[in-house]
């Protein structure tokens, strides 16, 4: 009984910080609308600007306290509100919630950055000084006892803001219909900063309060805040007293599974990963109707062509050619993750970019394909290779099963669980049988990966890995465009617009989500593959969900419509950190921030800077003449730096400089004249947004 009275009051505790940061969560859904994916990280930025200012400084604890909750919190609240959320408000859920992972990313970056993840950073908890209070025999610390008060206290604060002032009644009243609040004298922007501000401060209350009972670790404390989702899911992101519940259910369990868990090689993971997988069930247990919303995207998806396809497939294999003659042996095996890496953000196209499923798990079943590839492909057997593809498309198609009920951010919920599930237990298994077959994954440990067998040819050097990554990323494109322009693909487009309507018309929805979920994961199960063959050994952390944001954040920078998101993908995610390797170990974080820097524009593109690339690079690509020309200095270049003739970051700057200057040409050849009739608008040269106003004001002054 003793020790059961000592685990509640620890659940207690817990409970209590996740109620904190899931009631932040709650107050910026409910206002805003905007889940925050990066509310932990918020959290956790606070946790180390305390931890500098009391301890690194010695500031001491109330004035550090003060400064982080009432200037630094309010300022990094009122900065997302008006810098990052604001112009995106106007676009879909789906801009906003690739918005909140960029910003969960570059806090991450950015705290590794400026404190050294190797340097440990105890936090004292509060008056550790004196004696614990008893209550039976129970000890509750005076630092659990602030923790359980802090909470009610919010919890009270909280009601009478909401219930009590006019505030929160414009809070309240911008959740329901933001235009109709503004048109009763309410303030439904100034209702926004709030929300933001307030939960930026829960987040950085909860943040501190728990630093002391964790390592203050980026990574770690980010990640907790999937205890706060489950809390604010429990809560259907509206109710604040069934988010508290959802914490006192989430805290106990997890204090519970710590005292009375059976110690053996298999449920040690299960612990950790208990707050994912009650998420995850609780997003399946509660089908309300603002938990089934809709992701409303209104970005334009292209449609590849076959020529387009095929110079796409065969510019990615001549760029393969291209790395290994002019590389050395040890710059192209750093290299050789760009094209494995491209097919799985692949795999982001036609889930996301044609059918709007927002996945965050993709990395994690790209693992899965690396250790079905490791164990089955161990000497090199290509049909291993096809294999490690239909297991992860299997294990999409059993993703898809659950979200069918689920979309937009509640999708990206119950694929970010997975995600952890995966990386907290599922690869930290031993091997085990199942139905008399021997079922391993990391086996606690590293796998070793080794090339395939083609044509009697064993794939072991690093060029010849990577140009078989290169034209399987190539086959993979090709295969993407050639699905997005056949009766599949429209299906897929018309899903995306609209689920209700294409079921009304028709349509299977349960065999289309499936079907699209699995071809997602194959794809993503190939690139695992070619991954760890690069590799040669992977290991569970390579895998993980913070790992595949960036990927996913690449993806749509690129453009999650566009079948060059691939390539795209693995050129910005390695290429700037390889040109920057030698600068320090800092580059890896430095890189990873400059990538949620780019995420954070997606409202300047939110199509993608590959169709903002196309339409800048059309002229020339119509232009013979100035094409051979463009070409003919790119094989003479390629060419001399073969020979080793001259130097390569010369033979670089000439080609750039050349492309560029021809690409301004083509477009100053391609201008249209000026003095078009309007008639011919539209016909001549392209239709203008502007051209209807036009036309409507010179027929108003002629009649």
């Amino acid at each position: 009984m003793d020790q059961f009275l000592a685990f509640t009051v620890v659940g207690l505790s817990t409970a209590a910080v996740y109620a904190v940061i899931g009631t932040g969560l709650v107050v910026t859904h409910a206002t805003t609308g905007v889940f925050n994916f990066a509310h932990g990280a918020a959290g956790m930025l606070s946790a180390f600007a305390y931890w500098q200012l009391a301890v690194g400084w010695g500031w001491p604890v109330p004035l550090a306290l003060a400064f982080v909750l009432l200037v630094l919190a309010p300022a990094f609240g009122l900065f997302v509100e008006r810098v990052l959320m604001r112009p995106v408000q106007a676009l879909g859920e789906a801009e906003r919630l690739v918005m909140t992972v960029a910003l969960l990313t570059g806090c991450i970056a950015l705290a590794r950055w400026v404190w050294d993840p190797n340097t440990a950073r105890p936090l004292t908890p509060f008056l550790a000084d004196r004696p614990a209070l008893r209550l039976g025999p129970a000890a509750v610390t005076w630092h659990q006892a602030i923790t359980m008060a802090v909470a009610l206290a919010i919890a009270a604060a909280l009601w009478a803001l909401l219930h009590r002032t006019r505030a929160g009644t414009e809070m309240r009243a911008s959740v329901d219909d933001r235009a109709l609040a503004g048109l009763t004298g309410a303030d439904p922007l100034r209702a926004t900063r709030l929300a933001w501000v307030l939960g930026i401060q829960l987040a950085a209350v909860g943040g501190i309060l728990i630093a002391p009972a964790v390592a203050l670790d980026a990574q770690q404390l980010s990640l907790l805040i999937v205890s706060a989702y489950t809390a604010a899911v429990f809560g259907r992101l509206r109710s604040l007293p069934l988010t508290f519940l959802g914490a006192l259910v989430v805290g106990l369990l997890e204090a519970y599974l710590a005292g009375y868990l059976p110690q053996n090689d298999y449920l040690p993971g299960l612990r950790l990963a208990a707050p994912a997988l009650l998420l995850f069930l609780a997003l399946l247990a509660f089908p309300h109707r603002r938990l089934r919303g809709r992701d409303r995207t209104p970005v334009r998806v292209p449609l590849p062509s076959a020529r387009g396809s095929l110079l796409l497939a065969g510019s990615t294999v001549l760029f393969a050619l291209v790395l290994v003659t002019v590389l050395a042996e040890d710059a192209v095996l750093a290299y050789g993750t760009l094209f494995p890496l491209g097919v799985i953000a692949l795999s982001f196209v036609p889930l996301a970019g044609y059918t709007g499923q927002i996945s965050l798990c993709q990395l994690s079943i790209a693992g899965i394909g690396a250790v079905v590839w490791g164990h089955l492909g161990a000497h090199g057997e290509l049909w291993a290779l096809p294999v490690a593809t239909l297991v992860t498309a299997a294990v999409g198609a059993l993703i898809a099963l659950p979200a069918l009920r689920l979309s937009g951010i509640y999708l990206a919920l119950g694929t970010a669980a997975f995600a952890v599930v995966l990386d907290r237990w599922i690869f930290t298994l031993p091997a085990f049988e199942v139905l008399g077959v021997r079922v391993t994954f990391f086996d606690q440990g590293s796998v070793t990966v080794t090339g395939p067998d083609l044509f009697g040819l064993h794939l072991t050097s690093p060029a010849q890995l990577l140009v078989f990554s290169a034209a399987c990323l190539a086959l993979a494109s090709v295969g993407v465009a050639t699905l997005r322009r056949g009766r599949f693909g429209r299906r897929l487009i018309a899903l995306r617009d609209s689920e209700a309507a294409y079921a009304t018309l028709g349509g299977r929805l349960l065999a289309t989500k499936t079907a699209v979920f699995a071809l997602s994961a194959g794809i993503a199960g190939l690139g695992g593959a070619l991954y760890g063959m690069q590799l040669q050994t992977v290991t569970a952390d390579q895998f993980n969900l913070v790992a595949g944001l960036p990927i996913f954040l690449i993806a749509v920078i690129g453009g999650l419509g566009a079948v060059g998101t691939g390539l795209f993908t693995g050129i910005a995610f390695v290429l700037p950190a390889q040109l920057m390797s030698g600068l320090g170990s800092w580059v890896h974080d430095v890189t990873a921030l400059l990538v949620a820097l780019a995420g954070m524009g997606l409202a300047h593109s939110p199509s993608g800077v590959l169709v903002r690339m196309r339409a800048e690079w059309a002229p020339l690509g119509r232009n013979r003449p100035l094409l051979s020309g463009l070409l003919g200095v790119l094989g003479v270049c390629w060419l001399l730096a073969a020979l080793d003739v001259a130097n390569g970051w010369l033979l670089l700057a000439i080609a750039l400089v050349t492309a560029l200057l021809l690409r301004v040409r083509a477009a100053a050849a391609q201008r249209p004249p000026t003095d078009i009739p309007p008639e011919w608008w539209g016909i001549r040269r392209p239709w203008r947004a502007e051209d209807g106003e036009v036309l409507s004001r010179a027929t108003t002054v002629a009649g």
